[in-house]
């Protein structure tokens, strides 16, 4: 059967922590929390979760005046998906009011990076095609960043889910590199180092690009960009989500984003990138 109440509780818990930053992730925190000994403990993926959430934090994008109404609807989304999967959890038979929170529920009852990964990205993927009407409003620069942590989370899915295809032949590595207790937590310290501590940015886009991180332009450049048609394909069919497939047009992410705009997602490659290229292709699962 249906559970409304589940919704509901997850609404009001929502609710009660929306215009508070830090109480959002003091809710977080506490749907990782489990008390049973029947089965694996999720604790220890908890510090994935808080890893997107306390970038957001510091940015300032969750501030209630300040911030990113983008943002904070994403945000929130992840929020109700996770509290309606923990709250559906105790009902047997009741059924998710969506399937990102389903796959919530796999991950509860089957915690491993796989199932962490397709609940968490499930419903940030929902919440990317939910919310674009926002993400329009957004500046050019962080429309970018928004397309670059879609691409950079898919990615690190698939380095534990779809190892070949993510590293190639250095793929007995992925699932170790992709570990969502340790991976999750590189991508938004990578980001951290390029984006200053506010909102909205405003400077222009080639300002923050310049100053990418070594690691993280070859990851961008070397890594992923040669495989960003089969990660949506692949993403989109993982995550049960096949509207991801129109967030990429000829190579580009094009989430609120015209893709003749192209120019910063193909910056000429550097040596170190085309021996990546040419040493790791993407393999078929």
């Amino acid at each position: 059967m249906s559970s409304p109440s589940a919704r509901s509780r997850a609404l009001d818990l929502v609710a009660a922590v929306r215009d508070h930053p830090d109480q959002r992730r003091a809710l977080m925190m506490s749907l990782y929390e489990d008390s049973s000994r029947e089965r694996p403990p999720r604790l220890p993926y908890r510090r994935a979760a808080l890893a997107f959430m306390d970038w957001q934090v510091h940015r300032g994008l969750l501030d209630p005046a300040t911030g990113s109404p983008w943002w904070r609807a994403v945000n929130e989304s992840l929020l109700l998906d996770t509290a309606e999967a923990r709250s559906l959890d105790s009902e047997h038979g009741a059924t998710p009011s969506c399937p990102p929170v389903g796959l919530g529920m796999e991950f509860i009852r089957a915690p491993s990076a796989q199932t962490w990964y397709r609940a968490h990205n499930a419903s940030v993927v929902s919440a990317y095609l939910r919310h674009a009407d926002l993400a329009v409003t957004e500046t050019r620069a962080e429309r970018f960043f928004i397309n670059l942590v879609l691409v950079r989370v898919l990615y690190a899915h698939a380095l534990v889910t779809a190892p070949r295809m993510a590293l190639g032949w250095c793929h007995p590595l992925s699932p170790l590199l992709g570990d969502p207790r340790l991976g999750m937590t590189g991508i938004f310290l990578s980001l951290s180092r390029v984006l200053p501590d506010r909102y909205p940015l405003r400077g222009p886009l080639e300002v923050y690009t310049a100053a990418e991180h070594s690691v993280g332009r070859f990851l961008d450049v070397g890594m992923i960009t040669p495989r960003l048609r089969d990660l949506y394909a692949w993403s989109a069919d993982e995550l049960r989500q096949p509207a991801l497939n129109d967030l990429l047009t000829d190579g580009v992410p094009s989430y609120a984003w015209l893709p003749t705009d192209s120019a910063p997602w193909l910056p000429t490659p550097t040596r170190l990138d085309r021996l990546a290229r040419r040493l790791l292709p993407p393999q078929s699962e």
